[in-house]
């Protein structure tokens, strides 16, 4: 089996652990965070070891690396730490899980996590170092760009163009056609039908509490 270094420690490195331990060739043999950042010598029974001396006990011609940060300022501390493990030498392995809906060979780069259930469709093209949540839709001839993150049940539709460092909220729908501008983030449930602007945030309105109580609903 693969070994493969970890970095990050919280919960999103557990997830990742997981589903690599369970769904994957892949030996998860050691986690790594910056030496700042170690708080614990041990996580899931495998050792922390501080970024900066990862190379010295885990050498890059026998290990590869996967960077488990979040979206830590529009994805760019993640995309910083890929840059900084390349330089390192580490190759990024890419996850999809095996229970993700594709036809044929997947068009991907490095550093990405497709969680399960995800429905990618014919002759899309999915970046580096992009987070996929579980139970989305890439509708086909769609391109996300690098360093996104889209997090559960979003649908993208056919020929949408999402650009580099972004971030898709739970639920949010992008009509097809539509170019999602670099650095935009889409909110939970929005229904983005135009263009965006880049760097632009799009919310949805949030559901209304009304004059009522759930026993007054007479057909509830």
């Amino acid at each position: 089996m693969k070994k493969v270094i970890i970095f990050g420690t919280a919960d999103f490195a557990q997830v990742v652990h997981f589903y690599l331990t369970h769904d994957s060739p892949y030996k998860v043999v050691a986690f790594t965070a910056n030496e700042w950042a170690v708080k614990e010598k041990e996580l899931l029974g495998l050792p922390v070891v501080p970024f900066e001396t990862i190379e010295s006990v885990y050498p890059p011609s026998e290990h590869s690396m996967f960077i488990a940060v979040g979206y830590l300022k529009m994805n760019k501390k993640r995309a910083e730490i890929c840059q900084e493990a390349k330089a390192k030498g580490y190759e990024l392995i890419t996850y999809v899980n095996s229970k993700v809906t594709k036809w044929g060979d997947l068009d991907i780069g490095e550093n990405c996590f497709i969680f399960e259930n995800v429905v990618i469709q014919p002759f899309v093209k999915i970046g580096n170092d992009v987070i996929m949540w579980s139970g989305n839709h890439i509708g086909h001839h769609s391109v996300i760009g690098d360093h996104c993150f889209i997090t559960s049940h979003v649908v993208v539709s056919g020929n949408v163009k999402v650009g580099p460092y972004c971030f898709l909220g739970v639920n949010s729908t992008i009509r097809d056609s539509i170019t999602i501008a670099p650095e935009c983030v889409i909110g939970a449930g929005a229904l983005i039908l135009e263009n965006t602007k880049e760097k632009g945030v799009y919310t949805s309105e949030k559901a209304k509490l009304l004059p009522v109580t759930s026993d007054m609903l007479k057909h509830l």
